[in-house]
């Protein structure tokens, strides 16, 4: 199971780019039946075939469409899970222990984004999904999880520092490892 933003927060971007029609053409090509209603977790087979279809369907613009629905699932969390007097403290904090508390919430909370993967706080400046299920089979030479960067660049820049920015420099896709890794600076 996977949090329902691994979809939802795809939907808009993929609307503005092809229209209601399409989408729900895309939906349905990629065997999402069922529409998350956003109040329970969703079966990540759901998900990762969603984004798989549109990596496919879309290789020009899928990287753009994803980070887009990331900073769609940060604006989210931030709206809805993170209460605004711990935002308001991570905010205060130095740069180094926002980064601490926030990576140790993230840890916390990786089931909802990581699915049947395995989530690991590396530092609190860099993560991996190991099995990352958004991406699972797939092959590529480039790094294909821009939702996943784009959630944890989104979440940095606005409790951490203004200035963050995630990179993926491994992915499953192209690593015999199968470890997705992230890695955020500060600027």
């Amino acid at each position: 199971m996977i949090g329902p933003n691994a979809i939802l927060q795809l939907l808009p971007p993929l609307d503005r780019a092809f229209g209601p029609a399409r989408t729900a053409q895309m939906l349905a090509e990629a065997g999402v039946t069922a529409m998350p209603d956003g109040t329970r977790m969703i079966p990540e087979t759901d998900a990762a075939r969603l984004h798989q279809f549109l990596r496919r369907d879309a290789p020009e613009i899928a990287a753009c469409l994803s980070a887009e629905a990331g900073r769609g699932t940060a604006d989210y969390i931030l709206a809805h899970r993170i209460p605004k007097p711990v935002q308001t403290l991570l905010k205060l904090l130095p740069a180094s222990l926002a980064a601490r508390a926030l990576s140790g919430a993230i840890a916390k909370h990786a089931w909802t984004f990581a699915g049947s993967g395995t989530f690991r706080v590396v530092s609190p400046w860099c993560f991996e999904i190991g099995q990352n299920p958004i991406v699972r089979g797939e092959t590529s030479a480039t790094p294909l999880c821009h939702w996943h960067a784009a959630v944890f660049e989104r979440l940095y820049r606005v409790l951490v520092h203004p200035a963050a920015t995630c990179v993926e420099t491994a992915c499953c896709a192209s690593s015999a490892a199968g470890i997705c890794r992230f890695d955020i600076t500060s600027g």
